[in-house]
């Protein structure tokens, strides 16, 4: 039997990376899901990509009306939601005394303020025994240069982790983050001017990881799947590490 058989879903960040697999890996499993993201053309690949049971919604986490448009539209459609998983993300590298106020404000603003809101508006939609899956980093127990802020981020999320399991508990409702390692994905691309420091970032990282290698998007997928689905039923404000072991040994 599949593991989200019924179940409808929310996932920001949902048009590439981790957020893309994700989705591809819910529907596989039966639910439908909504994927959110703010480009539009990207949205519709995603959609395409994953080919059924899937609405895209062109929403900016950190924009609270577009939050608002989101799950008016998740009403409208199913009427509720099982499962929220808040991958939408952004890092930009900055040494702190590079940083700027206009890249503090931005960082927060979809890492922490866009989770928080995305999270606390979807409170009233939420069936009870519902699951919540914050994707946090496993820079959050770290100390790596130029990440200050996108660590503390992240930090923040498993914060609100551990509040939230204990505010919707008597809901049933589960909350969970999952701290990736260095994983294949665009984010890596973003940070870069060039594909050949790109990659070179990928070697490195590869380099410090006891596996030996960056992680996949599917095997993050794999790893929100369990967190989402009851084969977690008894985890709630656990941090899911899933790093390559860069961070534990």
């Amino acid at each position: 039997m599949s593991k989200l058989n019924g179940k409808v879903a929310v996932i920001t960040g949902g048009s590439s990376g981790i957020g893309l697999a994700a989705a591809k890996k819910f529907v596989e499993e039966g639910a439908y899901v909504f994927i959110v993201g703010r480009r539009q053309g990207e949205l519709d690949k995603a959609k395409a990509e994953i080919g059924k049971n899937v609405s895209a919604v062109q929403a900016d986490v950190a924009d609270l009306d577009d939050l608002d448009r989101l799950y008016q539209t998740v009403k409208d459609v199913k009427g509720a939601v099982d499962i929220v998983v808040a991958s939408a993300g952004f890092v930009e590298r900055k040494l702190t005394q590079d940083a700027t106020p206009a890249h503090f404000d931005k960082t927060f603003g979809i890492n922490a303020r866009g989770v928080y809101f995305t999270v606390q508006k979807a409170f009233p939609l939420l069936r009870k025994g519902g699951s919540i899956v914050l994707v946090s980093s496993g820079l959050h127990l770290k100390g790596l240069p130029e990440h200050g802020t996108y660590a503390a981020t992240k930090a923040a999320l498993r914060s609100f982790a551990r509040t939230w399991a204990m505010e919707l508990k008597d809901r049933g409702i589960r909350v969970n983050t999952l701290s990736p390692g260095a994983v294949d994905t665009p984010i890596i691309d973003s940070q870069f001017k060039t594909k050949e420091e790109a990659d070179g970032a990928r070697a490195f990282f590869a380099g410090i990881t006891p596996l030996g290698r960056i992680g996949r998007p599917e095997e993050m997928a794999s790893a929100v799947l369990f967190l989402a689905s009851d084969d977690s039923s008894y985890s709630t404000g656990i941090d899911l590490v899933a790093d390559g072991g860069i961070t534990q040994v």
